[in-house]
C-alpha cells in the first residue's frame, strides 16, 4: 500500500515554504510584519515628543500649574534678584543718579526678599500667564508682529496681594503702562511653521504608531515573537527618548551666554520636561513589562492532550488472558 498520503506530504514539506490561509507565505507574512513592528517602534518616541510639545505646552493653563512651583526655587528667586536688580540700577543711571558700588548688593538683597513673598508668586504667575497666552497668539495669527506683554496685569496683581497682606505702601506702588517686547517679529515665522507641524503630528504620529503594532502582530506569523519584538522595541524608544532629553538639557544649557543663570535654566528645563521624562520610563517600563511576561507565559503552556502521562495517575492493568484452546 503506497505511503504518500496527502497528510503524509504536507507534513514532509518544510515549515518555512508552506502558505497559511488566505495564499500568503509565512516568510512573506514575517517580513510584513517585521517592517510595520519596525516602524511602529521608530515613530513612538517622535509621536510621543510631539505630543507633549502639542498638548503639554500650548495649554496656558496647564503651562501656568507647571512654572507656578518655580517661584520658590532658589536659583530662579537669584536669577530673578540679579535682573530685576541690574534693571533697577541702569534705570536709576539713566536718570542721572549713578549709584555707587555697594549699593548694588543692598538692591540684590531687597530684590531677592521680595521673592519669598506671596505678592512675588502672584505676580509670576500673573507674568506667566501673559506671557503664554500672548506667544500663543502670535503663533496662531499670522498677523501678529512682535510679541509684547502688557505689564499692567502682572503689576496689578502685586498691588492686590500687597494690599492683601495689608502692607502701608500697597496703593502707592506704581503701575506702568507699558509693554515688553519679549519676542521679536523676525523669529516668529520659524516658530509658526514646527508650531503647526507639531499640532498636527501631535495627534497623528502615536494614533499611525499604534496602528502600525497592531496591524504588525496581527499580520505576523507567529504573534509570540511579534509582540515580543514590539514590547522590546517600545522599551528602546522610551530609553531613546529619555536620552533626548538628556542631551537636549545639555546643549540647552552650554548655550547659554551668562553661566550663572545655568541653574535657574536648568530648574525651568526640568520642570518643563518632568511630564517628558515620566513617558519615556513608563515606556521603558511598559516594554521590559510586556518582553517578560510573553517570555514567562513560555513555561506557563498547558500541555496537549496525550502528550504526557499524569505522574500522579498509574494505568490501569489487566491480567493477561492466555487461549488454551
Amino acid at each position: 500500500m503506497p505511503d504518500a498520503t496527502p497528510l503524509a506530504e504536507s507534513r514532509s514539506r518544510p515549515l518555512a515554504r508552506t502558505a497559511l490561509p488566505g495564499g500568503v507565505s509565512r516568510r512573506l507574512r514575517t517580513a510584513v510584519s517585521a517592517v510595520l513592528i519596525a516602524l511602529a517602534c521608530l515613530l513612538l518616541p517622535f509621536g510621543t515628543l510631539a505630543a507633549w510639545a502639542a498638548y503639554g505646552l500650548t495649554d496656558t493653563g496647564r503651562y501656568v500649574t507647571t512654572m507656578a512651583p518655580l517661584a520658590s526655587d532658589p536659583a530662579v528667586r537669584d536669577a530673578v534678584a540679579d535682573t530685576v536688580g541690574e534693571g533697577i540700577l541702569r534705570e536709576a543711571a539713566r536718570d542721572g543718579r549713578r549709584p555707587s558700588a555697594e549699593v548694588a548688593p543692598f538692591v540684590h538683597d531687597a530684590v531677592l526678599s521680595f521673592t519669598r513673598t506671596r505678592a512675588f508668586h502672584a505676580g509670576w504667575d500673573a507674568a506667566n500667564e501673559a506671557t503664554h497666552q500672548s506667544v500663543m497668539a502670535a503663533l496662531r495669527d499670522d498677523r501678529v508682529g512682535d510679541v509684547t506683554v502688557d505689564l499692567t496685569p502682572v503689576a496689578a496683581r502685586i498691588q492686590r496681594q500687597l494690599a492683601a497682606e495689608r502692607l502701608p505702601f500697597a496703593k502707592r506702588v506704581p503701575i506702568p503702562h507699558s509693554r515688553v517686547t519679549v519676542l521679536p517679529a523676525r523669529d516668529l515665522a520659524a516658530l509658526r511653521k514646527g508650531y503647526h507641524v507639531l499640532d498636527v503630528a501631535g495627534f497623528w504620529l502615536p494614533l499611525t504608531a499604534v496602528a502600525l503594532a497592531v496591524t504588525g502582530i496581527a499580520v505576523a506569523a507567529c504573534r509570540r515573537r511579534a509582540l515580543t519584538a514590539t514590547a522590546l522595541g517600545t522599551a528602546l524608544g522610551g530609553a531613546f527618548l529619555g536620552l533626548a532629553v538628556a542631551i537636549g538639557r545639555h546643549l540647552t544649557l552650554a548655550d547659554l551666554p551668562d553661566h550663572s543663570h545655568r541653574p535657574a535654566a536648568a530648574a525651568v528645563y526640568d520642570t518643563l520636561t518632568a511630564t517628558l521624562r515620566t513617558a519615556s520610563w513608563l515606556l521603558l517600563a511598559l516594554g521590559l513589562t510586556v518582553a517578560g511576561g510573553v517570555w514567562f507565559t513560555r513555561y506557563l503552556r498547558v500541555p496537549a492532550r496525550g502528550s504526557a502521562p499524569d505522574p500522579g495517575h498509574s494505568p490501569t492493568t489487566h491480567p493477561t488472558r492466555l487461549d488454551t484452546g
